[in-house]
């Protein structure tokens, strides 16, 4: 359900169109204010530019790795409060280990069951609501 005060923003950074066009869906249907970029190369940009409350940020992306998106937007204090929830179809431990180690705040592994992800989008946007 979605949040009746303020409207959660969410960046989607994945360069899969398939991907990207069932996470526009479910963003639209629980209510979220959504952008999407494909590369990496301008996510941090877009990032400081929008100011989401949340990135789902794929780690294998063209040009520039979510690792290192993570990275650089956990270097920016003025960005302390995005919180960024990793994709990756390499759901291993290691890389779980990795992506909280850069920062992250969550990971999911591709391809990632609706009602995971919701719990995920919640447990992040809404952690006042959390039991």
């Amino acid at each position: 359900m979605p949040d009746l005060g303020t409207k959660r923003r969410v960046l989607i950074v994945e360069d899969e169109d398939n991907i990207a066009l069932a996470l526009d869906y479910l963003m639209t249907r629980e209510g979220y204010d959504h952008d999407r970029i494909a590369t990496g190369a301008g996510a941090v940009a877009r990032i400081r530019e929008t100011r989401p409350d949340l990135v789902l940020l794929d780690i294998m992306l063209p040009e520039v790795s979510g690792y290192e998106i993570c990275q650089d937007v956990r270097a920016d204090p003025a960005l302390a409060t995005v919180k960024i929830l990793m994709m990756t179809a390499r759901g291993s431990a290691m890389e779980r280990r990795k992506g909280l180690a850069m920062g992250a705040d969550g990971l999911i592994a591709k391809p990632f069951e609706l009602k995971e992800l919701r719990s995920e989008l919640h447990r992040l946007l809404n952690p006042e609501a959390a039991p």
